[in-house]
């Protein structure tokens, strides 16, 4: 049995008597007593108390207090809100001897007292009363959580993998050619499906107040031509034979525009979909296209712009003129003297003395899988075999977000906000009119105007409030990553290699192999492989 206490009040003071523990029993937690005798106003000495609990042994034990008359002490019930009021936490202390007890209704009153009203546990109660323990925290009134709503969802039946990637063949090289990246589609296909949002339930704190759920993301299907809403506007359909492809989160079907080469017999092409070149595309000529731009055979000193991806079966000699710029991914197997801009990743055999900016990440792989000269930039990933070359090529490898990223994600912040300002402010005079007029309260031509112009603002910002959550969203996903970023070497990196990560950087001095480069406390580190 555990040791324990009991406060003796009489007319002529305050006495404590101490019961050791037996059979293996603990001890009296001092902290406890001294925090009981506080809460039920008893004069004492510290030292007196803690050199008779720390003295007791075998027997019992008895020791004065005060000399004040002291009326016997009732049971006690100390009360806490926590967690923000979404728990009362209780605390009872035992009564003297000859001290009343708490019945149900007194620990009622306590709460109410309090100002408890939600959530009370009548069974918690009624087993305090039947097994009375004290000094333990004893949860007596617990709220309701609020039940969370679900964002809604765009279900896609058709492959949205922007990420899809050359397969690397037995004999070390990549085949740059069955990419699988095109999707054909029939007409009357679902294309896509709108799960809409589900408005999640408020919840109750013990003392009765509303507890929010999160507020959840609605969407809405986008889309370009060639395309069929439900009248439900929850489905939409392909009205043509063609490809589709997801591009800038907008559903975009095309049937596909297909030349043998580009050159003089084709002149410059600009195609709202996709375009595929079966052989070769020649200098000083371009392809603008909305969707996705495959050519099979080798890009010269061109211009290639896609809303979707460009694929180069053969690569490109850019000739200090050639440019690829892509909303989605580049895909070749070399790059040579080129400027490439890519949203999404650079995969490519080779790359040498180009200009390459990815949104994502750089992937230089197969047989020879070198990075050399120019300058290569991703957000979180540079992978190559080999970085630079043994006549000490300058080569410039960079990882990270932009500054104009950061810049763009602080601006968002402070839009949203003075949005959320300019909303909240109007509101109330939009219900007070709105209440007026249910009221039959005539309003002035121009109070009408006021009022409508005042609505259309709402309106404008709270849509502009979804688009900018919308991208708010996807640079805080780019900052997560950026964390994760590093350069990836699978065989050497030579001396007069730069690398930088972020805001800092390092220059090679000797060759170093089969190793990984990676931010640390400010500095750009070499780490082993994984």
């Amino acid at each position: 049995m555990d040791a324990g206490f009991q406060l003796i009040c009489e007319q002529d003071g305050a006495r404590l008597k101490l019961f050791p523990a037996t059979d293996g029993g603990a001890p009296i937690d001092l902290e406890q007593l001294i925090d009981y005798l506080n809460f039920s106003k008893i004069e004492f000495i510290v030292p007196e108390v803690s050199k008779a609990v720390a003295d007791l042994r075998d027997e019992e034990k008895e020791i004065k207090l005060n000399l004040n008359p002291t009326l016997p002490v009732s049971e006690q019930l100390k009360l806490e809100l926590v967690e923000e009021n979404m728990k009362c936490i209780g605390r009872f202390f035992p009564p003297s001897a000859k001290g009343s007890l708490n019945e149900e209704d007194d620990i009622k009153a306590s709460l109410k007292n309090l100002g408890v009203v939600f959530g009370i546990k009548e069974d918690t109660i009624k087993d305090f009363i039947a097994h009375r323990k004290y000094f333990t925290d004893i949860i007596l009134a617990e709220g309701k959580e609020p039940i969370q709503g679900q964002d809604a969802e765009i279900e896609y039946f058709f492959n949205t993998d922007l990420k899809a990637r050359p397969t690397l063949k037995e004999d070390g090289s990549v085949d740059f050619f069955n990419l699988n990246i095109i999707n054909h589609v029939s007409d009357g296909e679902l294309l896509a499906r709108l799960h809409r949002e589900v408005q999640g339930k408020y919840g109750f704190s013990v003392t009765g107040e509303k507890t929010k759920p999160r507020d959840v993301r609605k969407r809405v299907l986008r889309f370009g031509r060639n395309i069929r809403l439900s009248e439900d506007k929850n489905e939409i359909f392909s009205t043509c034979d063609g490809h589709v492809s997801l591009v800038d989160g907008r559903v975009f079907v095309s049937n596909v525009m297909q030349v043998e080469n580009v050159d003089t017999a084709t002149g410059n092409i600009e195609y709202e979909g996709n375009v595929q070149v079966n052989g070769n595309v020649a200098t000083n000529f371009s392809i603008k296209a909305k969707g996705n731009v495959e050519v099979r055979g080798v890009v010269e000193g061109a211009e290639i712009q896609a809303g979707g991806n460009i694929t180069i079966a053969r690569g490109m000699n850019g000739m200090s003129r050639g440019v690829l710029k892509a909303g989605g991914n580049v895909i070749a197997q070399f790059i040579e003297n080129s400027t490439v801009e890519a949203s999404g990743y650079v995969e490519a055999g080779s790359i040498m003395h180009s200009q390459i900016l990815a949104g994502t990440e750089v992937h230089v792989g197969g047989k020879r899988g070198f990075i050399s000269g120019g300058k290569v930039a991703a957000t979180t990933l540079v992978e190559a075999k080999i970085l630079g070359s043994d006549m000490g090529t300058d080569t410039v490898v960079e990882i990270g977000i932009s500054p104009t990223i950061k810049r763009r994600h602080k601006e968002l912040e402070e839009q949203i906000d003075n949005n959320n300002k300019t909303i909240g402010r109007a509101i109330p005079i939009l219900e007070a009119a709105k209440e007026k007029l249910a009221a039959g309260v005539v309003m002035s031509p121009e109070q009408i105007e006021n009022i409508k112009g005042l609505a259309g603002i709402v309106r404008e910002k709270k849509k502009e409030q979804h688009s900018y959550y919308e991208e708010l969203e996807e640079i805080k996903a780019l900052l997560a990553d950026e964390k994760k970023s590093q350069v990836v070497v699978k065989d050497t990196v030579y001396p007069g290699v730069k690398i930088a990560i972020s805001d800092v950087s390092k220059i090679i001095k000797e060759p170093v192999k089969y190793c990984r480069f990676v931010k640390e406390r400010g500095d750009v580190k070499i780490v082993g492989m994984n």
